[in-house]
């Protein structure tokens, strides 16, 4: 496939992999890596990154994933929304499976008769508020930068549409804050001990590399944005080695061939026309960090679905066994949970880490080959929640 084939080659891949080897020769020390995106966590596990980088180069999983980290709070907020009366909740299918408090869900929301819809863009969310005029219809809305200018675009055709009956619950989370607390020191965690970052693709096109570079100069890490492709992370991997070894700090850009210093401008002036910086949201696993997540702007504050409707005030409550929280800071990896591949699993999901595409317990269950002897026991006890 063209574009797609160049950055697979085998041989590249040999021919990097043999560099790295030759980057870490003398080196007794571990280099920490963090993938902060959950799209690279799955080609690293995919590709058997472990079977071909040296044991002297740890990749740590970050909190790139966007349905893992949304605190279960919010998800208990969605799904009091889908069981209002005359309420279309409209969510991305990922969302649906997150357990919420007492490993209640959407889905089981839906089970019981609430009105929930999976949609695969925002846009059939405004036409189920078009054609259903007479129920109100919610969007759920999740992520980074990368899908913030879509949700944006929605609002402002609802606004110019003059639908009354559609509104967003907006959970659109910020990537340069949350690896700033990554770095902090918290009441709950200690500071996870990072080398450098292999910086997201996606998010990187939206906001530009320049975006990062408070983070790398104040805490002094490197960060090289890295594309999706097992060529690019591999290469992306070198130029850390290369940075880290030569004590060097800042910012440099792998994914020449879609990402900017700058980034997208357009898509930046249209998340501050129709959004704002909250003052303060709460993380899976990070817990409340300042200014780290959009609300909509009071211009548009008619589709604010926090606006609109009561929303209950509510303690979301973790499943006492399940890790997500401490495998999305770097502390823990998914095998390091008691649930994982016995209670936990992609069918039956204890934890957002295992629901989600980009989640790294589904990355380890799909593709570690540890983890599958892990997902077939002898001893098939099954821990209850």
């Amino acid at each position: 496939m063209r574009y797609i084939d160049e950055f697979r080659d085998s041989k590249v891949a040999t021919a990097l992999s043999k560099k790295i080897h030759q980057q870490m020769a003398h080196i007794t020390s571990t280099y920490k890596l963090m993938e902060f995106c959950g799209g690279h966590t799955h080609v690293i596990h995919r590709y058997a990154f472990a079977d071909i980088l040296p044991p002297t180069i740890e990749l740590i999983h970050g909190p790139g994933c966007p349905v893992c980290v949304l605190p279960i709070a919010r998800i208990d907020q969605a799904i009091a929304l889908a069981e209002q009366h005359n309420v279309i909740l409209c969510s991305y299918a990922d969302m649906i499976r997150v357990p919420g408090s007492n490993q209640h869900s959407l889905l089981k929301a839906k089970a019981n008769g609430a009105t929930v819809k999976m949609i695969y863009s925002v846009d059939d969310a405004l036409k189920i508020a078009q054609d259903n005029p007479q129920r109100q219809v919610v969007f759920f809305a999740i992520g980074f930068e990368t899908t913030t200018p879509p949700t944006a675009v929605a609002i402002r055709q609802a606004k110019q549409l003059g639908l009354k009956n559609f509104s967003v619950f907006c959970n659109h989370v910020l990537t340069p804050v949350a690896m700033s607390a990554l770095l902090d020191q918290h009441d709950n965690a200690k500071p996870v001990q990072l080398d450098g970052f292999i910086g997201p693709a996606h998010v990187s096109v939206i906001i530009g590399s320049d975006a990062y570079l408070q983070v790398a100069n104040k805490y002094r890490k490197p960060i090289v944005i890295a594309g999706f492709e097992p060529l690019d992370v591999l290469q992306s991997i070198s130029m850390l080695i290369d940075m880290v070894q030569a004590q060097e700090y800042g910012i440099k850009n792998q994914y020449t061939r879609a990402v900017t210093p700058a980034g997208n401008r357009k898509a930046q002036q249209l998340i501050q026309e129709v959004f704002e910086i909250r003052d303060n949201f709460e993380w899976r696993g990070l817990g409340d960090i300042s200014t780290s997540a959009m609300k909509i702007h009071a211009n548009y504050a008619d589709f604010d679905a926090e606006q609109r409707f009561v929303l209950p005030q509510v303690k979301g409550l973790e499943h006492k066994s399940c890790l997500c929280a401490a495998i999305l800071r770097g502390e823990n990896k998914p095998q390091d949970c008691k649930l994982f591949g016995l209670a936990c699993t992609p069918e039956n999901p204890l934890g957002s880490c295992m629901v989600s595409s980009e989640g790294a317990c589904a990355a380890s269950y799909a593709y570690d080959r540890r983890a599958q002897k892990i997902a077939a026991p002898k001893d098939k006890r099954v821990i209850c929640p």
